[in-house]
């Protein structure tokens, strides 16, 4: 799949959203910007979407031509993609524990199982903890693979919809149960990966559709402007519904409310009709640097506060500029000096091995 400049748009918003979300760090941000942070955790939801998305297409664009999944092949091109930054990182967070946003971390072979969002004690340990995130992912490039060689040996629009939304209900029926009994919304409701599952399932229900039904995708692509339309109307009544993200209604509803509202703006973003046609300035350079900036912006979040909190006099958008500047700058370090050598040499590799062969990424991990 060739890199499609409206993806990155949504790649380049969720990851700038999410990390003004995590300006709490820091006592959060002032007017009008508290407003638009308080909802940047909705990023990771957009992510999500985006890799259920372009992971599911990835799968099952081959699948759909008889051709065998090369399991080996997959998961090998993600641990190159996935693991060199994030183990850099894991490293810094645990060999420099003052530079951690917070005193607390979970045990390391936690975050080396990718176990982390289903054990983690936030209360006390807060540290790295937005690698939540990134488990719920490696989860689902672990399990949706043989899912996906599953459902396609003997395809079934009606098994596959109803297992979909067998997901859905469930996770509906988990969280509604959690948000009654449950005490922590976190570790409840938020981290685990079965309460998640919502925005991956709606992008790979996006893939599905343009991988099979190719008739459905050209008229939802004719469409794309008023896609982009719902999407906003959606995600902007799901928004509403999180005003008290603890809410019963908001637990149970407004997670798949976001999924398809955001669904819809990758939708129309996936081609060329609607705002997936603008190329803007920066957009996909964010977006390529993405991954990177997710893995490291709390450490350098906390260590510009470090360094201003005897500076009382650098504040308000100063501080604000000084904060972005040192955020790219990790980020692109991360990004130049460690991600890109990596994919390099996967793609060396590739070039020799067909097994190491396939598909460029376009997903945040």
């Amino acid at each position: 799949m060739n890199r499609l400049p409206g993806l990155d748009v949504l790649r380049a918003i969720a990851i700038v959203w999410v990390m003004l979300f995590h300006s709490w760090i820091v006592g959060g941000l002032s007017d009008p910007f508290n407003a638009l942070a308080q909802y940047g955790w909705m990023g990771v939801d957009l992510f999500f979407v985006l890799s259920g998305y372009l992971i599911g297409y990835q799968l099952l664009k081959p699948l759909s031509r008889r051709e065998p999944l090369r399991f080996g092949q997959f998961y090998l091109r993600r641990a190159f993609r996935i693991l060199p930054a994030f183990l850099v990182v894991l490293a810094v967070y645990v060999l420099f524990p003052s530079w951690r946003e917070a005193p607390g971390m979970q045990p390391v072979w936690q975050f080396l199982t990718f176990t982390l969002n289903l054990l983690i004690d936030y209360d006390h340990n807060q540290a790295f903890s937005h690698a939540w995130s990134l488990c719920v992912e490696e989860q689902f490039y672990l399990l949706f693979p043989f899912l996906a060689w599953l459902l396609t040996r003997r395809p079934s629009t009606t098994v596959t919809v109803c297992a979909g939304i067998g997901v859905i209900v469930a996770g509906m029926l988990i969280r509604g149960y959690a948000s009654l009994h449950a005490t922590n919304y976190l570790e409840s409701i938020y981290y685990p990966t079965y309460t998640r599952l919502d925005g991956l399932l709606a992008g790979v229900m996006l893939a599905a559709i343009q991988t099979y039904r190719a008739s459905w995708w050209s008229a939802l692509q004719a469409r794309a402007n008023w896609l982009a339309f719902a999407g906003l109307i959606a995600t902007g009544i799901a928004i509403g519904l999180f005003r008290d993200r603890t809410a019963f209604a908001a637990t149970v509803f407004g997670f798949p409310l976001l999924s398809l509202g955001v669904a819809l703006l990758v939708a129309a973003a996936a081609g060329s009709r609607s705002f997936g046609r603008w190329h803007v300035p920066g957009a996909g350079w964010i977006a390529a640097l993405s991954y990177s900036l997710y893995l490291s912006h709390k450490l350098v979040i906390h260590g510009i506060a470090t360094a201003l909190a005897s500076r009382p006099a650098i504040h308000g958008l100063p501080a604000f500029a000084i904060y972005a500047i040192a955020i790219f700058l990790v980020g692109a370090l991360l990004h130049y000096g460690v991600e890109r050598p990596f994919l390099r040499l996967r793609e060396w590799l590739g070039s020799r091995s067909p097994k190491m062969a396939g598909e460029p990424d376009a997903s945040l991990g």
